[in-house]
């Protein structure tokens, strides 16, 4: 019985996916649950298991291909009644068939004592699934389970790709010094110190992302304006209270929820800013979900804080250190990064004083943070003014002038930064 495999939808609001590899190709057997391809979204690049076991007879789509969601891709000529007849007819405990399932599995070429412990280990792998093209790469490089289970999945549920386990070699360098060679120039004259450029391809992650911020420059009207706000107040309030939370709570407290419950009062009191553009039609938001741009090894995501009006401050560093940590484990789903009315990226974590990042379509707004400094600052007093030694921060606001003027940008960029200076600290009950 010939089953078809459809292009999946993998959110809401994606509509089609890209060809990023086939993991079979025509005439290849497949089990149940095994790779059969991996696609990208704009969203995020996930790995597609088979949902039959059988042969695969047709491939309907090249690499690169855009394809629908639910179109055709690919055809599986399933065994699955000859199986049934092959699995009644065995006399095999299932005990038995997992065994011969797992001396199946690739090792490594030391021995056959090596060999064994090696195919133990990788059918054993705490939960975690390896494709055969992976475990095949690790045996051949000498890699254990240990070490192949600590390196970080780009698939879906954290899964190691082809891809990521030839990251991972690469970045621990060659095994053996490498022999120098030196180019040719015309004439057969061997040039000691010449240089050769290394051109390499994007991965799918860089070009969605080169793909959405040159959009997003084309279609907004960038401004911005910058501020400067008087963090002090919190910077004690976390060294003083720092260990009690994450004690209690399991996670450390940084400054980011402060800055997100600031940002989520402005919004509220700006209709404009938390709204998008449908040509000239105005879509105000009646939620506040604000987009948190997480950096990445190979670049970046914005998951999606959602409905942030409803959560007090303990839910929201709740919320916000659970939707970070998925995002950087690979567990974030694809409904999770999307429905942004507002976008923070906090580049001060990398030590940047101030950055003008570019809005995250379809929000009008997106906020800067750089990091704290110690800077000698004029107070005023009753008495009159002096220097005192306080922690500023800088803040940046892009904004899309085709919705947003400047006096409502300085406005809200304005709010942002007293909400953070009067932010009654005690009230919080942490």
């Amino acid at each position: 019985m010939v089953i078809d495999v459809v292009m999946p939808k993998m959110g809401e609001s994606i509509i089609e996916g890209t060809i990023l590899e086939w993991r079979k190709k025509v005439g290849d057997s497949i089990e149940v649950d095994e790779i059969l391809l991996e696609i990208g979204t704009d969203k995020v690049d996930s790995e597609i298991p088979s949902p039959v076991s059988g042969k695969v007879v047709k491939l309907l789509a090249e690499l690169n291909d855009v394809i629908e969601v639910g179109r055709v891709i690919a055809q599986i000529d399933s065994d699955k009644d000859k199986r049934t007849e092959e699995e009644k007819a065995s006399s095999s405990t299932p005990e038995k068939l997992v065994e011969e399932k797992q001396i199946d599995t690739p090792v490594a070429k030391e021995g056959s004592r090596k060999k064994s412990s090696s195919a133990q280990s990788f059918s054993k792998g705490k939960g975690r699934f390896f494709t055969s093209i992976v475990r095949k790469i690790a045996t051949k490089e000498g890699i254990g389970f240990d070490e192949l289970n600590a390196i970080s999945g780009s698939g879906s549920n954290n899964r190691v790709t082809k891809q990521d386990i030839l990251t991972y070699i690469k970045s621990k360098g060659p095994k053996e010094p490498l022999s120098q060679t030196t180019p040719k120039t015309a004439g057969n004259i061997v040039s000691p110190g010449a240089l050769v450029d290394e051109r390499v391809e994007m991965d799918h992650m860089r070009k969605i992302i080169a793909e959405h911020m040159r959009k997003s420059v084309d279609s907004s009207a960038h401004v911005y304006v910058f501020s400067e706000v008087d963090m002090t107040h919190i910077v004690k309030y976390i060294s003083k209270n720092g260990d009690q939370f994450k004690e209690k709570e399991g996670f450390s407290l940084t400054y980011t929820p402060f800055i997100v419950s600031g940002c989520i009062q402005a919004l509220l009191n700006s209709k404009d800013m938390n709204s998008s553009l449908e040509g000239t039609t105005i879509v105000r938001k009646k939620n506040v979900n604000i987009g948190i741009a997480v950096a990445l090894g190979e670049g970046l995501m914005v998951p999606v804080l959602s409905e942030c009006e409803k959560l007090d401050f303990l839910q929201l560093a709740h919320k916000l250190q659970d939707l970070v940590k998925r995002t950087r484990e690979k567990e974030i789903s694809p409904e999770e990064l999307q429905g942004s009315t507002f976008t923070i990226t906090n580049f001060g974590v990398f030590d940047v004083i101030s950055g003008t990042p570019i809005i995250n379509q379809p929000n009008v707004g997106i906020l800067g943070i750089g990091t704290i400094k110690k800077k000698p600052v004029v107070i005023s007093t009753d008495e009159g003014d002096e220097i005192g030694i306080r922690n500023m921060m800088m803040v940046s606001l892009g904004f899309d002038h085709r919705l947003i003027d400047g006096a409502e940008g300085s406005k809200f960029i304005t709010s942002v930064c007293q909400n953070l200076i009067n932010i009654d600290l005690q009230s919080l009950n942490l």
